[in-house]
């Protein structure tokens, strides 16, 4: 088979190159085709166009396939923790046990944030949302950490960056919960495990200590092993766009936190999980929640089922699903809402209408679940995922600076506005 694929433009043929991936995955590269025949391509989205090649994730939306680095989320997420898998992520490999021993160190040992920062969250207004607070701060860290920022290019420093930005975010995010509903700061306790500590921080008070659960914790590491990369997102993406114009770490992750917060990307999971509970509070049934969901003409939107990628079961949503009844059984937890999700996949997955547009359960269908039992605010949800999704952007800023071929993202465009106009005096524009 031939290397290229032809396009015949003009009356002339343009042979461009073809590029395959470990996975068979194929592209063409249009890199100089604007050079060679004056073409862009117009791609509205960019739902079919790779804008870099990666080692990082491997996702196969049609087989519901999710690896990272070539292990599969399935294995990750029942034998790995979170921090073992930020490793992976970021440096390519699984830790050995020295290695796990030196990053779960620096962990615990860069867990604060300058007491300064602390100002923050006490100036941020009562309605602030959770996600606002933790893109200013995290922003902010790079001001307060300049030895970082200035040495990124240099590995000792660069990996001390990664193990702060990893440990203090789960510091920002229980900070920004307690400001939230003005109780004292929980500071972090060198212990406890990462899981275990963010709990303890978000929970833990004078006046009632917080006893940790072992199994939430589990169930924290695995929520945040499913979510920490996705390959080339909304968040992603702009995290390197960012990035490639060689702003600093800490501004890249800001500009993801920002685009994950928006309902079409991480607000999603908020939005499913308060899908859940208008349902159950409307008394409607599950047939006409389905109805509702198909009906054209109704604004009802029901969120938590397909996906951009994914047209099979989402791995990540088998994966959290068998953890979400795991728990649920061994804690005794009565819960409408788990109820209503069940009701809702089955008639899902056994309507024509859902079959036809593979519409399955994606990840954000369970994730609610989960976190909603853990009693986490249903708006820091959307910051859960963001502590989840933060080793995946520093993974592929990362990717982004080593590759020698890596130059400023300037996508083109088809300008379709007025010709060329003639300039009027102010008195003659009507």
């Amino acid at each position: 088979m031939p290397d290229f694929a032809t396009l015949n433009y003009d009356g002339k043929d343009y042979n461009l190159p073809l590029v395959t991936g470990t996975e068979n995955e194929k592209a063409i590269d249009i890199s100089k085709l604007r050079k060679d025949s004056g073409l862009v391509s117009l791609d509205y989205g960019y739902t079919n166009t790779g804008s870099t090649k990666s080692q990082i994730t491997f996702v196969d939306g049609e087989k519901g396939i999710l690896r990272y680095r070539g292990y599969n989320i399935e294995d990750l997420a029942a034998y790995t923790t979170f921090p073992e898998t930020a490793w992976l992520l970021i440096y390519g490999n699984l830790p050995t046990r020295e290695e796990l021993g030196t990053f779960r160190r620096l962990l615990t040992e860069n867990a604060l944030i300058h007491e300064n920062l602390l100002n923050f969250f006490r100036e941020m207004p009562p309605s602030a949302h959770p996600m606002g607070i933790l893109g200013a701060v995290v922003n902010a860290l790079g001001l307060f950490t300049p030895r970082f920022y200035d040495d990124e290019s240099k590995q000792d420093a660069f990996n001390l960056t990664v193990a702060s930005l990893i440990s203090k975010v789960r510091t920002i995010a229980a900070f920004s919960y307690k400001a939230s509903i003005g109780e004292p700061f929980v500071y972090p306790d060198a212990e406890k495990s990462y899981c275990s500590n963010f709990l303890n921080m978000m929970f833990s008070s004078k006046a009632k200590p917080y006893n940790v659960d072992p199994l939430f914790v589990h169930a924290l590491n695995v929520l945040l092993i499913v979510h920490a990369d996705h390959e080339q997102n909304c968040s992603t993406s702009t995290v390197r766009m960012v990035g490639s114009s060689q702003a600093s770490l800490y501004a890249s992750i800001c500009a993801g936190i920002c685009a994950l917060w928006g309902p079409l990307h991480g607000g999603a999971n908020q939005a499913a999980l308060e899908t859940l509970m208008n349902i159950h509070q409307s008394g409607l049934t599950v047939k006409q929640v389905i109805e509702k969901a198909k009906n054209k003409k109704d604004p009802f939107k029901l969120y938590g089922f397909g996906h951009r990628v994914y047209k099979n079961y989402d791995p990540r949503a088998k994966v959290l699903k068998g953890l979400v009844h795991t728990i649920f059984d061994r804690e005794h937890i009565a819960d409408p809402l788990l109820d209503i999700a069940s009701e809702l996949e089955e008639a899902a997955l056994n309507d024509d209408y859902f079959i036809e547009r593979k519409l399955y359960p994606n990840v954000d269908f369970y994730s609610g679940i989960l976190y909603h039992a853990m009693e986490i605010p249903t708006n820091m949800l959307t910051v859960m995922f963001a502590i989840g999704r933060l080793p995946g952007w520093i993974a592929h800023w990362k990717e982004m600076h080593d590759d020698p071929l890596s130059k400023i993202n300037r996508p083109r465009q088809i300008y379709t506005g007025y010709a060329e106009r003639p300039w009027l005096p102010i008195d003659n524009r009507g």
